[in-house]
């Protein structure tokens, strides 16, 4: 259900799929696209390395239907994204010989980084078919699974939704998203005996914020030497560097971090300021350079030994997707 495209990708460029007016879900052409293909998987001829690169925030493709319905223009609904984190990633990901997996369907419309279950009651019309359980911290800010509001605190819809859409939008691209991005786990585990998966986002500008935030769950999601290492690997490029906050890992390090199990996850932020024109959403001047730099810190990080990330006995994975 997605692109897997060798050692190329399938889309190139800011372009966003923003439709001009106004559509029902029928008539949807964009959706229609994203329920054909609701990520791009780019894989290299050959695997090198045990890493596994996932862009889960940087998709553009927004529904006719959903903008319609949304009281937001697009540049407002587009401050969601971690704009062109896959472009900034994937070239040298694929020159490493690791794969790359990203999102096409856009944050504010569905967030790959979320359980399945961070669902807000509150924003449907009819019983949800997902559990929901007591509501997280992200749902009750409106940062679920379906997002209520954009980054900026900004109301998305101008109505509820029916809870057959909330259905719709898991089984139909998340659920897609994780199967693919299991797979490739399962896969690099098994030829390598360990797999690391590097969760790509991007972060808004401040004054106080490094260049990079690496994020491990304090430890939880992967063995310490990955984060000391991915830490020399950026500072070594002249990146200024922090861990764990304010990032620590979302629910992508969470499911897939079992470094006992010789399967690691780490969160790499990176400040838009470096590289994004933010007002524009759109490269900015620096573009070119800080991908260079990117690739050189991934070059360093992803040689590391294989066999310190190794777990001492492999065992069956012990989850799946939800």
């Amino acid at each position: 259900m997605g692109a897997d495209d060798s050692a190329k990708q399938d889309r190139a460029g800011p372009a966003t799929g923003i439709p001009g007016g106004a559509g029902d879900e029928a008539s949807d052409a964009v959706l229609a696209a994203l329920h054909a293909e609701p990520y791009s998987l780019c894989r290299p001829l050959r695997q090198k390395v045990p890493f596994i690169f996932a862009s889960p925030h940087s998709g553009r493709l927004y529904p006719s239907s959903f903008v319609a319905r949304s009281r937001l223009g697009a540049t407002a609904l587009r401050r969601s994204e971690d704009a062109l984190v896959d472009d900034l990633v994937a070239a040298a990901a694929l020159e490493l010989g690791a794969p790359i997996i990203a999102a096409r369907f856009p944050r504010a419309y569905l967030d790959a980084n979320r359980a399945a279950s961070e669902l807000d009651p509150a924003m449907f019309v009819g019983a949800l078919a997902t559990a929901t359980g007591l509501p997280s911290a992200r749902v009750q800010a409106g940062l679920g699974v379906i997002p209520r509001i954009v980054r900026d605190g900004a109301d998305i819809y101008r109505e509820k939704l029916t809870a057959e859409e909330a259905t719709e939008r898991l089984s139909r691209l998340y659920r897609p998203y994780h199967s693919a991005l299991l797979a490739l786990v399962e896969q690099t585990r098994a030829a390598f005996g360990t797999a690391v998966v590097i969760d790509c986002h991007s972060m808004p500008s401040a004054a106080a914020v490094p260049d990079v935030v690496l994020g491990d769950r304090y430890g939880l999601s992967a063995a310490s030497l990955l984060i000391q290492r991915a830490q020399e690997a950026f500072e070594l490029r002249a990146f200024t560097v922090a861990r764990n906050v304010p990032y620590a890992g979302g629910f992508t390090t969470q499911l897939y971090g079992r470094p006992a199990q010789g399967v690691h996850a780490l969160q790499i932020e990176v400040s838009r300021a470096l590289y994004l024109d933010e007002e524009r959403i759109l490269p900015g001047p620096r573009f070119e350079e800080v991908r260079a730099r990117l690739g050189e810190a991934l070059s360093h990080l992803t040689a590391i030994p294989v066999a310190e990330l190794r777990a001492p006995r492999a065992r069956a994975l012990p989850w799946a997707a939800e």
